[in-house]
């Protein structure tokens, strides 16, 4: 889907990279390739990495917390980023040998159906978007049998493909690198626009939306920046908008020192400044991870690393303490 001829040749429409690709050729991504002038995805149906896992592990906190989801990844990404904490499958793609097991859609959609405590399907480990039809075609079936469907990527999608699976997913996890082009022209091998214009989209659509931001020192910590990020998705997104704080752990190419205590709180703060919903991720001695009443401050979802307690009218959308409508 989505690609166009281009003299000989073929060009892919999904992602900002556009490829223009000879015959036999892949893209950016490694499993989209140029066979017969058409674009094939060389990773359809094949499962790297599957199970079920928390809805928080995601992350997505406001979006049936206590619930689990059936994980699916595959392989491949279209960025390069240097700090990919899951290159082995994103970015050691070897075309003739791409690995993993083969699944029918049919055996996915039982297996997530097995489980009384699941909600649906996350497509998440690698860049979901390289697999477009999989991904499209998998929710699709999922939301019929009545499942919920996830999505977590970089956002790095063009605006037609990215409103097509907004048709099929109920809810994403956009990875917010930084708010630089350096940044994500240097660590990521792509731009920074496209990003913000994915997060505009689905929050024009009205899809349930949390942003993860990986913080790495030295690379994208600046606190003045980051107060123009958190401005820009306060304006833009709204004062609701989940923003997860994530500890980085040195990973790939990159062998930085992880992020520290003191500059997840001191972004932490500035963040609160304008947005509701701040946690941080990776940390647990912080305990910034519960939701709180933004009237009184009582716990209305209590996380405890992976255990969830709920302390909410889910029906009334208010505090139990205060009787105050809260909006998760």
């Amino acid at each position: 889907m989505f690609y166009q001829k281009v003299k000989r040749n073929v060009q892919c429409n999904i992602c900002p990279h556009e490829c223009i690709l000879h015959e036999g050729k892949v893209g950016v991504c490694g499993v989209r390739r140029n066979l017969g002038g058409k674009i094939r995805c060389l990773n359809y149906g094949l499962v790297s990495s599957v199970g079920f896992d928390p809805i928080e592990k995601k992350p997505l906190y406001h979006f049936y917390p206590g619930k689990e989801i059936f994980s699916i990844g595959s392989m491949g990404c279209n960025l390069s980023c240097n700090f990919c904490q899951n290159w082995e499958i994103s970015q050691n793609c070897q075309v003739e040998n791409l690995g993993g097991n083969k699944y029918e859609i049919k055996e996915l959609i039982a297996k997530a159906k097995s489980n009384p405590n699941n909600i649906g399907i996350a497509f998440t480990y690698n860049e979901p978007t390289v697999g477009f039809e999989f991904v499209k075609d998998v929710a699709s079936k999922a939301q019929k049998e009545g499942l919920k469907t996830v999505m977590v990527s970089n956002g790095y999608i063009n605006q037609k493909p990215l409103e097509s699976l907004i048709e099929v997913i109920d809810a994403f996890n956009i990875d917010l690198k930084a708010f630089t082009e350096s940044f994500y022209v240097e660590m990521s091998g792509g731009q920074l626009a496209p990003v913000l214009e994915s997060l505009k989209i689905i929050n024009k659509h009205k899809r349930h939306l949390e942003i993860t931001f990986l913080v790495i020192p030295n690379k994208n910590d600046s606190v003045e920046i980051f107060k123009e990020m958190v401005s820009w998705i306060c304006n833009e997104l709204g004062e609701n908008t989940v923003l997860h704080l994530s500890r980085y752990f040195p990973r790939y190419k990159q062998n930085q020192p992880f992020t520290s205590n003191e500059k997840l709180i001191e972004l932490f703060n500035v963040a609160k400044e304008r947005l509701n919903f701040v946690y941080i991720g990776n940390a647990p001695e912080l305990d910034k991870s519960n939701t709180l009443c933004l009237h009184c401050n009582t716990v209305l979802i209590k996380r405890e690393r992976y255990n969830t307690m709920v302390n909410y009218n889910w029906e009334l959308k208010t505090c139990p303490e205060c009787n105050k409508p809260v909006e998760l």
